[in-house]
């Protein structure tokens, strides 16, 4: 896809939705379907790397970095998806420390963003101690993140102690350090009652988190007949994209906009759809 002198609004990928590849073989098949960069979960991505604790180092992250640079392909975002609120302590001392590796190669890889989803509550009857655990967790984190100049992406889910814009917002006040970041994913912020109302949750989110944003998700949401909601491709589903692409691009003109829940042969057509719709947006702008 030729770029020079052209001004192409971009979408990016998660990367192992084309395959768990050798990195380098990723890379070539990522950069021929056209997208500039991607969200890379390593443990998913890579066929041919150990990434397990402990396995990381700058040599490994510029290397891997520097084949994805030559093929044409920024890597915008580590993703990095384990509990920080679960109450084993060997599982949650784990999963900090390999967040807190991966924040120290980021900038190894190219990557200025380490995402999460925080991880849900196992007991509700203890949901105090998960709130414990995901404060303390952060105050490890945010101080790792200021120390090596990378932004941590905090991204509301479903199931997840933080499953809407409010309770993301009320974080992030917790922790107000430049380094904390939101990866604006508005699927994930819906359930069946909130996507009724779809517009309002959409407006609400952006004038709490607008200022925060670091990077977008964009997938499609469908009510099944009995009203459950299920995961599409970004133009398949009945989500209200002109007016989520109008306020993306009003907070964060030309910020990362990652698609997920697409299969190999919807990808072009997602990608397009993503493409016109936030070029037509700043249009309107």
């Amino acid at each position: 896809m030729k770029r020079e002198g052209m001004v192409i609004m971009s979408v990016g990928i998660l990367a192992h939705l084309l395959g768990t590849l050798p990195y380098k073989e990723l890379a070539a098949k990522i950069a021929a379907n056209g997208f500039p960069y991607v969200q890379l979960a390593l443990g998913k991505a890579f066929s041919d790397i150990d990434s397990r604790l402990g396995k990381l180092s700058p040599g490994l992250a510029q290397e891997v970095g520097g084949v994805f640079t030559e093929n044409g392909v920024r890597i915008a975002v580590l993703g990095c998806y384990a509990s920080l609120v679960d109450l084993d302590d060997e599982v949650y001392r784990h999963n900090v420390d390999r967040f807190k590796e991966h924040l120290r190669n980021a900038r190894h890889f190219g990557a200025p963003i380490v995402a999460t989803e925080v991880g849900g509550v196992t007991d509700p009857e203890r949901r105090g101690e998960h709130i414990d655990r995901l404060n303390r967790a952060l105050e490890e984190l945010v101080e790792e993140a200021e120390r090596w100049g990378v932004t941590i992406g905090l991204e509301a889910a479903q199931g997840h102690m933080i499953d809407t814009a409010e309770t993301l917002a009320e974080t992030i006040e917790r922790f107000p350090s430049s380094c904390v970041g939101v990866v604006m994913d508005p699927c994930n912020l819906m359930n069946p009652a909130r996507f009724e109302n779809q517009d309002h949750t959409v407006r609400e989110a952006f004038r709490l988190l607008g200022p925060r944003i670091v990077s977008a998700h964009v997938k499609d949401l469908n009510r099944a007949a009995d009203g459950t909601l299920i995961e599409t491709a970004a133009g398949l589903g009945e989500l209200n994209y002109p007016l989520f692409f109008e306020l993306l691009e009003q907070h964060k003109p030309y910020g990362f906009a990652t698609m997920e829940a697409v299969s190999e042969s919807q990808m072009a057509e997602a990608a397009r759809f993503v493409r016109e719709g936030r070029l037509a947006a700043r249009h309107v702008r």
